[in-house]
């Protein structure tokens, strides 16, 4: 597959919070594949430095990875002085780090919902204070903020996420109209359901089988007929390979319907 090239990317600067999987790494690759010099922090060590050398294989410039666990402010601060001294000003900021944890309500205690903002909207704050002035200094910027649907549509068991993607969106609104003298966009984007690999975990257990986790499997069905067919028999048709990611498809389109009812409605 291939897809359209921006050449207004090429030599950019890219700044990526949470690049080394699911839509972080789609982030990654595809502003690397578009000739930005990229630096993406994570805290998954093993996953970011795979990343960084399979794109550097091919890429006009190999991508940065910095570890950081971006809950943590001061380290967050300090990564992207690193990758502003090694690649220089930032033109676009990702903001995409997130953990969508499932929680319950009556059970959340404030240690841990603190921990669900500072992953899922403090860093958002601070990696935008600390980037500004990078772009102020270049004459312009973009800043882009990752968000959910899930604020809109509301799902219980991602209350604190969902209240921290919210606070993303106001925060976006009201930056943007801080910092627009100065030709920075800040704009945020709100996914739907999206399959990473990690929410199809969070589906299914037995690798996309079509299985929700925890569930136990459906047991074989054993057929006795007769493997022989009767003189005259139109031979049957040979059964396709299941389509296991459609299955999970329609899983998701169900719950998301759950959430939302009328969502799919055309």
């Amino acid at each position: 597959m291939s897809f359209t090239k921006y050449q207004s990317l090429e030599e950019r600067v890219v700044l990526i919070s949470g690049g080394a999987s699911g839509i972080g790494e789609a982030f990654v690759r595809a502003f690397a594949d578009n000739g930005a010099r990229v630096a993406f922090l994570d805290l998954q060590e093993e996953a970011g430095q795979a990343l960084a050398k399979s794109i550097a294989e091919s890429a006009r410039h190999a991508p940065l990875f910095i570890r950081c666990d971006v809950t943590r402010t001061d380290e967050l601060i300090a990564a992207i002085a690193e990758a502003r001294r090694k690649l220089g000003p930032a033109s676009a900021l990702i903001n995409n780090a997130a953990n969508d944890q499932r929680q319950t309500f009556t059970d959340v205690t404030p240690e841990e919902f603190d921990k669900t903002i500072a992953v899922n909207f403090r860093h958002v704050y601070f990696a935008s204070q600390a980037v500004v002035p990078q772009m102020v200094e270049r004459g312009g910027g973009s800043i882009v903020n990752m968000s959910s649907i899930t604020w809109q549509v509301g799902v219980p068991e991602l209350m604190g996420y969902a209240s921290a993607k919210a606070a993303v969106v106001g925060f976006t609104h009201s930056l943007a109209r801080q910092v627009g003298k100065h030709r920075i966009r800040v704009n945020a984007i709100a996914p739907g359901l999206v399959l990473t690999e990690k929410q199809q975990r969070a589906v299914v257990s037995d690798g996309g089988k079509g299985r929700r986790g925890g569930e136990e499997p459906v047991p074989a069905r054993h057929h006795h007929a007769s493997r022989h067919r009767p003189p005259g028999a139109v031979p049957r048709r040979r059964r396709q390979p299941h389509d296991h990611q459609a299955d999970l498809q329609r899983e998701w389109r169900a719950r998301m319907t759950s959430f939302a009812p009328g969502l799919f409605a055309r």
